[in-house]
């Protein structure tokens, strides 16, 4: 009886320095890095047998595909996470600018570059569209996104945040001041109608639209405090990690391994465990009970709380809001002999009429006759990553999330050929076919099952409404003391670095709320000082 007594103490005293984080996906490594830089004890849990979710690789025939992220924007949140352990970004990561930032392919033939200069895009768009204002128009729109995009800065990002409420200081007061602000969000206003307000180029519209592909949702129905990302992204760049998109969570988990974090690898866990509305610790596959005083989930929020909790608390979560898949993908990994001249290191090859494509991915649930294919082709900015000469091709098309009579192994080869053909007509890439040596394809039913997400969604949650669209649920649980969300299905929502952001303000949290015992001495880095 002593020594069962004595081991439950030492059980307990073990939970209370210990922070587990499940999954290892970009953001559970920042979450991981980031306790750890701050002398947390961290146990981080992947079901997979590789570090870093869908950031994965896949080689085959001398060619180099990531199967997941190809565009890595805003590098301040990847530098503030290594900043924690008083590390240089750009020691760790040889980061390459692209400029332009992608090319766009329409179907009548013309293409437009983008580029981060608002001077220089202005001049473009009165190239394409000579006597209709384009470019004046782009301006004005990208002055509004500038607005938008430091709202975003002072009241969304880099802290908690599940809605209106939580954006704001209650000791302030509701203000006219703080009413203009909310009111600059453009509130009801959706991203697809506010571009078209300032830009009356169909083309240009419908490139400007694709910033929120970022999130997998419908630009008409997305709110349009989402046209700041035109701003980011102008303002902080594209850019490329050599060695690929893989190269960011190997440099995290070496971070995390230098930090002291235990890495569990084929380790799923099964149950978070809770006693009196508190996190006690979580149980894995195996049975083991891993004691901790907080829990960050990198799962998707909706499955961790109908999978990984008890039912009162996941009916309280799903009865909190709507959670709506954001859109899947099918993805053609497709390594070329020859590379095509034409391309950029990113392409947007455009559908015929975009109204017509969100009607069928987002509204009929069903994929788009004529879709927009992104196309990534790095040998251009790393030649290793095919032979001499070659090109691994990576082609995205967006398609709805799964539905229970979608059967992919039966809508693939038709739906691959709808893809090659557009290709094809659209961005001239006629003898594609004759050009193919290694071809791998992912399908919504595929992402499913590979990464545990929902009804096979890439982008977590949609970003539906055009007035709580934007909130995803918030990275500090309210039904559970000691759990946090982290991941594309938390706030503030997915894309690289959001999804980044997210796993530093879950390990924010956690380091605020002082659930935890620090397993020893740290000094933050004067860069995180709030």
């Amino acid at each position: 009886m002593i020594a069962t007594s004595k081991a439950n103490e030492s059980r307990s005293a073990e939970g209370r320095s210990r922070v587990v984080v499940i999954g290892s996906g970009l953001a559970g490594l920042a979450a991981t890095c980031t306790l750890a830089a701050r002398g947390y004890a961290v146990t981080l849990c992947d079901k997979n047998s590789w570090l870093g979710g869908k950031a994965a690789v896949l080689s085959e025939g001398g060619y180099r595909f990531d199967m997941g992220p190809t565009i890595l924007t805003i590098p301040e949140v990847l530098r503030r996470v290594f900043a924690e352990a008083g590390r240089d970004l750009h020691e760790e990561l040889d980061l390459v600018p692209l400029d332009p930032q992608w090319r766009s392919f329409f179907t009548d033939g013309t293409t437009l570059d983008l580029v981060p200069d608002v001077a220089e895009m202005r001049r473009n768009l009165d190239t394409l569209a000579p006597g209709c204002k384009a470019g004046d128009g782009y301006e004005r729109f990208m002055e509004l996104a500038k607005r938008l995009h430091q709202l975003s800065d002072d009241y969304f990002f880099w802290r908690p945040v599940g809605g209106m409420k939580d954006m704001f200081d209650s000791k302030r007061g509701l203000s006219l001041g703080l009413l203009k602000e909310i009111m600059g969000m453009r509130p009801g206003h959706s991203v697809g109608g506010t571009v078209r307000a300032f830009v009356p180029d169909e083309r240009a519209a419908q490139m400007f639209d694709h910033f929120t592909q970022y999130v997998g949702s419908n630009p008409e129905n997305t709110p349009a405090v989402l046209c700041g990302i035109a701003s980011m992204q102008s303002r902080d760049g594209v850019w490329y990690p050599m060695g690929g998109t893989r190269a960011v969570p190997e440099a995290l988990a070496a971070l995390a391994t230098d930090l002291g974090v235990e890495i569990r690898t084929e380790c799923p866990v099964q149950r978070i465990r809770t006693e009196g509305g508190k996190v006690v610790g979580v149980e894995t596959a195996s049975g083991e009970f891993i004691p901790a005083a907080a829990v960050v989930s990198n799962s998707d929020s909706v499955r961790t709380h109908r999978e990984l909790l008890d039912q009162p608390t996941a009916a309280k979560f799903l009865r909190r809001r709507g959670y709506e898949p954001a859109c899947s993908g099918v993805v053609l990994y497709l390594g070329l002999k020859r590379r095509y001249e034409q391309l950029l290191h990113h392409n947007f090859v455009f559908s015929r009429d975009p109204h017509e494509e969100f009607e069928w991915i987002y509204r009929k649930g069903e994929p788009a006759p004529d879709p927009t294919a992104y196309v990534c082709a790095p040998a251009t900015t790393e030649p290793g990553v095919a032979p001499e000469g070659g090109e691994a091709l990576y082609v995205l098309v967006h398609t709805p999330y799964l539905r229970p009579h979608h059967d992919w192994s039966k809508m693939l080869p038709a739906y691959r050929n709808t893809i090659i053909e557009k290709l094809r007509s659209t961005a001239g890439m006629e003898d594609i076919e004759d050009r193919i040596e290694v071809e791998r394809t992912l399908t919504p039913q595929d992402i499913n099952d590979r990464y545990h997400v929902l009804n096979g969604a890439i982008y977590g949650l949609a970003s539906h409404g055009r007035f709580l669209g934007a909130f995803k649920p918030s990275n500090r649980s309210p039904d559970v003391e000691g759990l946090y969300l982290a991941g594309g299905a938390a706030h503030p929502g997915p894309g690289m670095p959001m999804v980044m952001m997210s796993g530093w303000i879950a390990a924010d949290c956690v380091d605020k709320d002082g659930l935890v015992e620090r397993s020893r001495s740290s000094q933050p880095s004067p860069v995180m000082a709030s």
